[in-house]
């Protein structure tokens, strides 16, 4: 077998190696969230019957939609930005800035409980991912590189969210 076959195979190997992962850990999501430990729970089907497919794959297959091409990466509006899923609400325009990522950015959820995390090893090194604590709907990912007062970059997929504009401010 030459050097190259080798290699081909290698790679081969790990790609099904990350497939299973990845498997296993969509596995362990929908085991959690069959558990009760979100409160807001239906089957694939009810969810896809109520989601647009865009939302499907983000809210429940934890995909993520591509930057600058999405609603809110650039709006200005004041209101409150709901989970899509369950319309719990889970942050607030006052606390959204421009992060120059492409999509919308909040320096904090509007309640602490309002939001769920746990450990994503998708891209072989571990982010921190955001979901909703009510239904577990996939929102995005956070990171320490956002603005005080906080530091942190909640880095959310719009299509993951319902915007309500602030009526008094219209």
């Amino acid at each position: 077998m030459s050097r190259m076959q080798r290699r081909t195979l290698l790679r081969a190997g790990t790609l099904s190696i990350i497939g299973v992962l990845a498997g296993l850990y969509r596995g362990r999501r929908a085991i959690a969230s069959e558990s009760g430990q979100f409160t807001v729970v239906k089957t694939e089907e009810e969810w896809r019957s109520i989601l647009t497919p865009e939302q499907y794959e983000v809210l429940r297959e934890e995909a993520t939609e591509p930057p600058f091409r999405n609603a809110y990466h650039d709006s200005k509006k004041a209101g409150t930005y709901l989970c899509a899923g369950c319309e719990l609400p889970l942050f607030s325009s006052t606390t959204k800035y421009d992060s120059r990522t492409g999509w919308p950015s909040f320096w904090e959820p509007i309640n602490a409980s309002a939001i769920g995390t746990k450990t994503d090893w998708k891209l072989i090194v571990p982010r921190t991912e955001v979901h909703c604590s009510r239904c577990g709907g996939h929102q995005g990912h956070v990171f320490p590189d956002g603005p005080e007062p906080t530091g942190l970059r909640y880095c959310i997929n719009s299509v993951a969210l319902k915007f309500v504009a602030d009526v008094s401010n219209a």
